[in-house]
């Protein structure tokens, strides 16, 4: 049904179309925006005179495809009105994901990397959901592994995607017996104090300057430093509140003294209405892409030649914590990272304890000074 044959897209604006190739006589299903779905129908009277029993169904002249909302049982239907030459786009099956993804408050990036990971296994598979059996998913692991040469975390990520949609929604067994590959046993590229300095030190604009004094010095994810808003900086207690970051979680980091300084000169002169770091886009936040773009940019001018990303200022800044004496728990709770069963009752850690810790970017401006 899927598969064997692919299909050529086009963007135009903001919608995907659909360029038929070869078998005119094909009826071809896609999925469409905001809940629809598309289907391509060759002109014949019988074949319309069907599509034409589907409640809400609309002609787009224009296009000329035909626009039917997603019901669960939309391609049953679709099925036994055209038993014959019907392609339907494996994405369609997942509509039912991305709902029960979205409903658990997954966000926006995991539920588009569940989607896209399997549609890239049906597709590859070439089969429709329930016929996909243990095998099938072993041998796409496989040749990701072999053929593509996937890192390990790329495949527990492809793991997880494949669990959910067959466990959580299709309610299969068989998925769980696939066996997580060991993990790579690599360190985490880490920053020196020095070199943390002199990068920033190279940053000239003071927005971006911000930024990335705040990612070190508050050990946040870039995903974060762009989520925030001016009301998430609690200057009187010198904490960070981080809403819903990994794994729905909120936290409190705390908030540097000398990064709270070059945050106020920031203040004033760009004046930002809700987002702490707005984007060139009115309403939005700066993306992570551009504060990819800015790390990058700064550490060239800093002379940096190691292999590092915005993310390993926060290794660098959970190191640089553990160097100078303070509790590794509390460092698991000030990044946000999850504990085991056993430690989870000893690594709560109360705003105040957090608020006592001091930033080593301001042990880095202290030493600058003597």
């Amino acid at each position: 049904m899927f598969g064997s044959e692919r299909l050529k897209y086009e963007k135009e604006g903001n919608e995907f179309l659909l360029f038929i190739r070869e078998d005119t006589q094909r009826i071809r299903v896609i999925k469409g925006d905001k809940n629809k779905v598309v289907v391509f129908i060759p002109y014949d009277p019988g074949l319309i005179d069907k599509i034409k029993t589907i409640n809400g169904r609309r002609w787009n002249p224009e296009k000329k495809y035909w626009e039917l909302p997603f019901r669960e049982d939309l391609i049953s239907k679709l099925k036994i009105l055209f038993p014959e030459n019907l392609s339907i786009d494996p994405e369609l099956y997942l509509f039912p994901l991305e709902k029960e993804l979205t409903i658990r408050k997954y966000s926006k990036r995991t539920v588009r990397s569940y989607v896209s990971i399997n549609r890239n296994f049906l597709n590859w598979i070439g089969k429709e959901p329930e016929n996909v059996n243990n095998q099938d998913i072993k041998k796409y692991l496989y040749y990701l592994v072999e053929q593509k040469e996937r890192s390990t975390s790329t495949i527990n990520i492809v793991i997880n995607a494949l669990k959910f949609y067959y466990g959580e929604i299709l309610k299969k067994k068989f998925i769980y017996d696939i066996r997580r590959p060991k993990k790579d046993k690599k360190l985490p590229v880490v920053l020196s104090r020095e070199e943390v300095l002199k990068i920033i030190s190279a940053i000239n604009n003071i927005k971006h300057k911000a930024i990335i004094s705040l990612v070190y010095s508050s050990g946040l994810r870039v995903g974060e430093v762009v989520k925030l808003t001016i009301e998430d900086i609690d200057t009187e207690s010198k904490l960070i509140h981080i809403k819903e970051s990994k794994g729905r979680k909120d936290r409190y980091t705390l908030l540097s003294e000398h990064a709270l300084q070059i945050l106020k000169d920031y203040l004033k002169k760009y004046r930002p209405s809700k987002w702490l770091f707005e984007g060139s886009q009115k309403g939005n936040h700066i993306s992570t892409r551009t504060v990819q773009a800015i790390f990058k940019q700064a550490c060239e001018k800093a002379g940096i030649k190691k292999p590092v990303s915005v993310h390993s200022l926060r290794h660098s800044f959970a190191t640089h914590l553990l160097e100078s004496g303070v509790d590794l728990r509390y460092i698991q709770e000030i990044l946000g990272h999850k504990s085991s069963k056993t430690t989870e009752i000893y690594t709560h850690v109360s705003k105040a304890n957090i608020a006592k810790i001091k930033s080593p970017f301001d042990g880095i401006m202290e030493e600058q000074k003597e």
